[in-house]
């Protein structure tokens, strides 16, 4: 593991500005702002429903928003199509891992280069995942359907990875999975973002684990951004201890709410 990480930049490499999506009538995301800078990881954190699967849909082109508008790069990738947007460097692993099941392992990894022509490329990096998730070269020619709920997590992964991205964006890596297999690809996934450089945006409910492995975190709440800080600083936040890391003090009392607060503009 490489002890010395590249540095992360200032400068953002993704930007939601005011964005707004909705499923028919109901609003599930209301005017997100956000940044994620290049070679960091970002984390979304909220409770089921608070819109954050929405946020990475939305970037990725498979929802479009009604209002605002997303850069990517310095590139505005606002309702794009997503296959565009794959192409210009972004890879998304989906909640659920919807991996193709009657594909092998090594056919859905190469599945995810299919935009890339640098054959010594894609085989470098297929050792890289190998190295990463050593049970998927043991399963390689094994039909993806058969693997574990955690095999499956690994191979989304890897097969976002497969296309080399920018960004990478990561939906609740942790569903469904035991607390040890949790732990292993959150180390996984910081090892990929220091050794790789590789950006991740990733939403997720297991508050602990994702400020634990993430260096900025967003708070989202009925589709807002109700609070952002450095991981390290949220983890010291009374709220977050108390409504996302079930810290509760004595005196605090459990009627207090975000509302309440009006932290949001």
């Amino acid at each position: 593991m490489s002890t010395n990480p590249p540095p992360i930049s200032d400068a953002p490499v993704l930007r939601l500005l005011n964005v707004e999506s909705a499923y028919g009538p109901i609003k599930a995301i209301r005017g997100v702002s956000l940044q994620v800078r290049r070679g960091e990881i970002a984390a979304v954190l909220g409770s089921n429903g608070a819109g954050k699967t929405t946020i990475l849909k939305t970037i990725s082109g498979i929802i479009d928003p009604r209002k605002g508008s997303i850069e990517f790069k310095g590139i505005d990738i606002t309702a794009r199509d997503p296959a565009v947007i794959v192409q210009l460097g972004l890879s998304h692993v989906p909640e659920g891992r919807e991996v193709f099941p009657l594909l092998s392992v090594r056919d859905n990894l190469l599945m995810g280069a299919y935009t890339r022509r640098d054959r010594d490329g894609v085989a470098r990096d297929m050792e890289a995942v190998f190295g990463y998730f050593p049970i998927l070269r043991e399963r390689s020619e094994q039909d993806a359907g058969l693997l574990s709920g955690g095999q499956q997590q690994m191979l989304a992964i890897s097969r976002a990875l497969m296309a080399n991205p920018d960004l990478m964006l990561l939906d609740e890596p942790s569903l469904g999975l035991s607390p040890k297999l949790t732990k292993e690809i959150f180390e996984i996934v910081v090892r990929i973002n220091r050794e790789r450089g590789t950006t991740i945006l990733l939403v997720e409910q297991n508050a602990n684990m994702a400020l634990n492995a993430a260096d900025y975190g967003h708070v989202l709440e009925n589709g807002r951004i109700v609070m952002e800080d450095t991981c390290a600083r949220l983890r010291e936040k009374d709220d977050i201890k108390e409504f996302y890391l079930g810290l509760k003090e004595d005196g605090v009392r459990g009627e207090r709410r975000w509302k309440k607060k009006k932290t949001w503009r």
